[in-house]
């Protein structure tokens, strides 16, 4: 991991008080948002959820869930006008060093295939197309195709 520093950001455990901060970046960067509800319960099922803050504003959030040593990403997420800052992969080193010291051995994630930025992100961390999901996201006219990745940790 070679993340530089950034003192002006902190990280914290996300908490059921911070969905409505969550809830205004959703569905302002993804075409088919996660409710609510798939935040609340993820919280609920006590998965490793964490938010970015700067100037105690939240500008991105992760989620994630283990199942005996493997890391899934379930969403890794950075406010419009916070990206292509490096945050995203800042956010993703942050969770990958969780999973590492909760011994996870792998991380898995998907994608939507169109997603080329993301996909670029993952791939520049080490992650490497497993599979592809026929389908798997829904989308505009019908649905879409997800990129399965994982990574060693």
């Amino acid at each position: 991991m070679s993340a530089m520093p950034k003192p002006q950001y902190q990280f914290r455990p996300m908490v059921a008080s911070d969905l409505d901060a969550v809830m205004q970046i959703e569905p302002h960067i993804y075409s088919h948002p996660w409710t609510r509800g798939n935040f609340s319960d993820s919280l609920k099922s006590e998965h490793i959820a964490w938010v970015l803050e700067h100037d105690e504003k939240i500008i991105g959030y992760a989620l994630m869930m283990m199942v005996l040593d493997e890391a899934h990403l379930l969403n890794l997420s950075i406010t419009k006008a916070y990206q292509k800052q490096g945050l995203g992969r800042y956010l993703l080193e942050h969770m990958i060093q969780i999973a590492q010291k909760l011994k996870a051995a792998n991380m898995f994630l998907e994608v939507r295939s169109s997603n080329i930025s993301a996909i670029a992100l993952y791939e520049n961390i080490g992650f490497n197309e497993m599979a592809i999901r026929r389908g798997y996201y829904p989308a505009q006219n019908g649905r879409e195709d997800a990129v399965l990745m994982g990574l060693a940790l």
